[in-house]
């Protein structure tokens, strides 16, 4: 078995050599044959040079480095596709999830497990930090009803087709178990030690809660309504159709009892109501022809059994 350890990295010159040194104590001892992925979303410290220097140091190593910052989520993806593990674990490079951690995810994952995520349980974090992350947590939960405590812990360990079965853009790392459960796998967690942050500054501030807003919507429409988008556009266009079609129905009656109807406001909300929900019902069987024609390209759905021979 060879473990693939996928190390996403952007201005963490203060923790990489001790995050490595630690890595290398416990890695040897968890797999008989690894790697270490190091993907540099783009850094604009001296942490290119450092992993440069691993990289000629260390045959284990092996660095890529994007030309310019393009987030968690395209590093992620791009370590998963570079990965010749038969297991790959993601791990943040500034110490917070210990390396030693790796362990309780790998017993976890004989448990039959495909996807196992760390769960921050005592998080050491700022409270304000906490507090954004229990909201996104209860709300993703809320919606995807998938029985993890911790969505976006960045200590996580993948069976190599899981990791590579997704395509991660934006901000949508941080809905990983979604993604793979979406895909036929399954996920569990388990608890892991989170330590306080000793390097650098966290690359988040409260502004994250309103972008991670937009990607749960994303999300929502991806998960729920991906194979048929006229139920989502349907329901919103109809709505929208009644509520001006009663509307006018009201101020028809009212115009054949003889009084005039032309100033009011409400005849303009009827009307921009009844073009509006024709507008999106239609989007949305717009949205069902584009699939049905891309239905025809799509390849046949890998199989859990048979395997091929």
């Amino acid at each position: 078995m060879k473990l693939s350890v996928v190390v996403p990295v952007y201005n963490e010159e203060e923790s990489i050599q001790s995050f490595f040194q630690e890595l290398m104590i416990h890695l040897p001892e968890l797999a008989s044959s690894y790697e270490v992925i190091f993907v540099d979303d783009g850094s604009t410290d001296t942490s290119l040079e450092l992993l440069q220097k691993l990289d000629k140091e260390n045959k284990h190593v092996k660095v890529y480095s994007f030309r310019r910052n393009n987030g968690k989520a395209e590093a992620l993806h791009f370590g998963f596709q570079k990965a010749g593990g038969d297991l790959i674990v993601t791990l943040d490079a500034d110490l917070q999830d210990q390396p030693i951690e790796i362990k309780k995810l790998l017993e976890k994952y004989n448990e039959g497990v495909d996807v196992v995520c760390g769960w921050r349980k005592d998080r050491k974090d700022k409270s304000k930090m906490k507090f954004i992350s229990k909201i996104f947590n209860f709300f993703v939960h809320k919606a995807f009803e998938i029985n993890v405590h911790d969505y976006n812990c960045g200590l996580k360990l993948y069976s190599s087709d899981a990791a590579k079965s997704i395509r991660l853009y934006g901000g949508l790392h941080r809905f990983i178990p979604v993604l793979v459960k979406e895909q036929g796998f399954s996920v569990d967690e388990v608890a892991v030690e989170h330590q306080p942050r000793k390097f650098g500054t966290s690359k988040y501030g409260f502004s994250k809660i309103f972008k991670d807003l937009p990607d749960m919507f994303t999300m929502l429409f991806l998960v729920k309504y991906r194979q048929k988008p006229l139920h989502f556009f349907g329901l919103i266009g109809g709505l929208s159709l009644l509520g001006g079609f009663f509307i006018l129905t009201y101020l028809t009656f009212i115009k054949l009892s003889g009084e005039s109807i032309g100033g009011r406001p409400l005849l303009f909300l009827g009307v921009l109501l009844f073009v509006v929900g024709v507008q999106i019902f239609l989007t949305g069987f717009l949205a069902e022809l584009i699939l049905s024609v891309s239905q025809k390209e799509k390849t046949l759905p890998k199989l859990r059994y048979p395997t091929e021979k």
